[in-house]
């Protein structure tokens, strides 16, 4: 047996490492964010999304509060991550098109974010996730 007919093997089992490792880091960058949100305000997020032409500024600044800070802390313990990410995937979307092309920057972090949330809503929880122990104690 050589090493490349034994690595895909070994590369299935680390799926789920890899799941986790994704979901810490994704649910940390947006929680960096959603902290640095709460920390603009309500006013402050809805002043920059009502200059984007969002309508109700307001009630988006606070979907985006939410889901950056309890989202992702939420993403980072491994409870809903497939919603969360779900959510976080939709959002990348709308930053990318509404936010970052008519400005004309670079969009690569949003691009990294969109493509790390869509892994998670394929790949789930992974390791050490408080979604996987609810889900042990509804299957007892």
């Amino acid at each position: 047996m050589s090493v490349f007919s034994t690595f895909p093997r070994i590369a299935q089992r680390l799926t789920p490492l890899a799941a986790t490792v994704l979901r810490v880091a994704v649910g940390g960058v947006f929680l960096r964010h959603g902290l640095a949100k709460l920390h603009m305000g309500v006013g402050g997020v809805a002043g920059f999304l009502g200059g984007l032409g969002f309508p109700v500024p307001q009630a988006w600044a606070v979907v985006l509060i939410v889901a950056e800070t309890f989202g992702a802390a939420c993403v980072i313990l491994g409870l809903l991550t497939r919603f969360w990410a779900a959510c976080f995937a939709v959002e990348m979307v709308v930053a990318i098109t509404r936010a970052i092309l008519p400005t004309g920057r670079g969009f690569e972090l949003e691009g990294l974010l969109l493509a790390g949330a869509l892994a998670l809503v394929a790949l789930g929880d992974g390791w050490i996730a408080l979604g996987q122990l609810h889900s042990k104690k509804s299957k007892d």
